[in-house]
Parts: structure tokens; sequence; C-alpha cells
């Protein structure tokens, strides 16, 4: 045979396996992005939108997730669970007479459960960074409590404002602390029913 032939099937041979590596790579980043959107929900969207590219996006959850796995998390005890639910229906029920201070509160009490849960808490941007890999849905809860207990603690605030503070500060507590993993679903699902409660 030709060396000419040789060449061509040579050639034919890279080219084919240059197809096949890309289509490799075009799967493995649908999966990629795929798996990321199954775990961050809306948070992946809203990474993806405050960022440049879908890739520079990517790269940050990744971050946050390889961050996360050098957390030692814990599940809160049985008595520290109960505490943070008399805690909070402390809060709610201040709530009525000083809705400034139990939003207050509430604030301080989930980084108290964060930190007990083994979570750095030093900085807010850093604490919803690191919620969103296991509460990506309720981290943007977290979000809207803060910017409206920020606006309180400025006077730029109404009754309102406090009152939908408290009900987005309550579902990442909710979460925090059913997710603890102790008792039985029966017992997770009292304590959320306790939690609740409107003040």
């Amino acid at each position: 045979m030709a060396t000419w032939v040789w060449i061509l099937i040579v050639v034919a041979i890279v080219v084919v396996l240059a197809l096949l590596l890309a289509a490799l790579r075009q799967r493995s980043a649908r999966r990629h992005t795929e798996s990321l959107r199954g775990q961050f929900g809306p948070e992946y969207d809203r990474a993806v939108e405050d960022s440049d590219s879908r890739k520079q996006a990517e790269a940050e959850l990744a971050e946050r997730q390889g961050r996360h796995e050098q957390f030692e998390l814990r599940a809160l005890s049985s008595s520290a669970r109960e505490r943070y639910v008399e805690s909070w229906r402390a809060a709610q029920a201040q709530f009525v007479d000083d809705p400034r201070t139990a939003v207050a509160s509430a604030d301080s009490m989930i980084q108290s459960v964060m930190r007990d849960r083994g979570y750095p808490v030093e900085d807010f941007d850093q604490r919803v960074s690191d919620l969103s890999v296991d509460h990506a849905d309720v981290v943007e809860h977290y979000r809207e409590g803060h910017r409206l207990a920020e606006q309180s603690a400025n006077g730029d605030d109404s009754t309102e404002d406090l009152r939908n503070a408290m009900q987005h500060y309550r579902a990442l507590f909710e979460e925090l602390v059913d997710s603890s993993g102790n008792g039985s679903e029966a017992e997770n699902n009292s304590t959320r029913v306790s939690a609740t409660k409107e003040a």
C-alpha cells in the first residue's frame, strides 16, 4: 500500500479519536452541569447570573463543595435542638412587643445553630456560600432575612418587613434544626410543627 494511503488512514483515525474525545468531554461537562444544578437548584442559576460565564460559576460552586467537604459537620443533640426550638418560640413571642430585637435574636440564633453544627460563621457571604451546599433550597431565605434585618438595624424598616425577615429566618432555622439527623421522623416532624408556630 502506498505511503499516502497510510497517512490518510492515520489522519482519519486521529480525527475520529479527536471527535470521540470532544464528545466525551462535552458529555462529561453536561453531567457535571446537571449534577451542580441538581445539588444547588436555584442557587446554580443565581451563581451563573452573578458570574461572567457558566464555567466560572460552576468552578465557584465546585469550590464551595470542596470547602464544605473540609467541615466536620455534626448533628445537634436532642437537648440542643429542644433548647433552640424554645429560644425560637421566645423570639417569636418577643416579636409582638419588640420586632427589631426579635429579628436580631433570630439572626444571632441562626449563627449559633450553624456554629453548633460545625459551620464557620465569620462572614455573612461565606456563611451563605457554605450553607448553599446542603441547604440550597432555603439559602435565599437567609439572604433576604439578613437584608431585611440590616435594613432594620439602619432604621429603615416597617413591622411588615420585620415579619418577613422572621419568616425568612424561620425557613433556614427549621432546616438547620430538622436536618440534624437526630431522633425519629415523628420527633423531627413534632419539632418542626412546634418551631413554625407564628408569633
